[in-house]
């Protein structure tokens, strides 16, 4: 069971051995905090709950339920495991170079998207009349339904989805500056909280 929060830092590359250019995603996953255990007996679910970040401002709530353990930004549960105490440290130091890891975090939110960008539509004729339909869905179904039919590409929200990449190989850990670099990318914007997991353990696959 290795597993970690993170946050993205944004894209670099490394140099193999023999001089291959690999590009990567630098992840700062500073040491994260188990600060609570669920059980079936008191909670009707077993889950480890990690914290990850500095807070420097923390409500009266927040710090009752930290008590002695620092303070923290994010707080994330991950369903389904035992065998950890509270207050125990995670850090890049359980994972190894060359290891297969599954990287879960959220997309870039685009805001509201016509059918040409969300879709990957043609869009319409742009001559002989057609004015300004060119990025229009155009028909959507036969009209004896009397209403849309559930699944029709229109438009709408787009981004902003949970995303896992999988089998991504760690290309470097830096333990001083608690840093872990990943080849290829990995979803969200720069900033955005991401979780880390060995590739192959899905003792993990409830997180929230």
């Amino acid at each position: 069971m290795k597993f970690l929060l993170g946050k993205k830092i944004g894209m670099s590359q490394r140099f193999r051995a023999d001089g291959t250019v690999v590009p990567v995603t630098v992840i700062s996953a500073t040491p994260n905090t188990v600060t609570a255990l669920r059980t079936v007996e008191k909670d009707g679910y077993t889950a480890v709950q990690l914290g990850f970040g500095e807070h420097k401002k923390q409500n009266k709530p927040l710090a009752g339920h930290l008590k002695d353990l620092p303070a923290v930004e994010t707080l994330r549960e991950i369903r389904d495991l035992t065998g950890f105490e509270r207050g125990a440290q995670l850090t890049v130091s359980q994972f190894a170079l060359g290891e297969s890891v599954d990287v879960v975090g959220f997309s870039k939110g685009k805001g509201f998207q016509g059918v040409v960008k969300r879709h990957h539509f043609a869009g319409g004729p742009r001559t002989h009349g057609h004015k300004d339909n060119s990025r229009m869905p155009g028909s959507i179904g036969a009209g004896g339904n009397q209403h849309v039919l559930k699944g029709t590409r229109m438009g709408g929200h787009m981004g902003d989805e949970r995303v896992t990449v999988k089998n991504l190989e760690v290309m470097e850990i830096d333990e001083a500056k608690h840093e872990i670099a990943v080849k290829g990318a990995v979803p969200g914007a720069r900033g955005s909280l991401v979780i880390l997991k060995l590739t192959g353990d899905d003792s993990w696959t409830k997180a929230k």
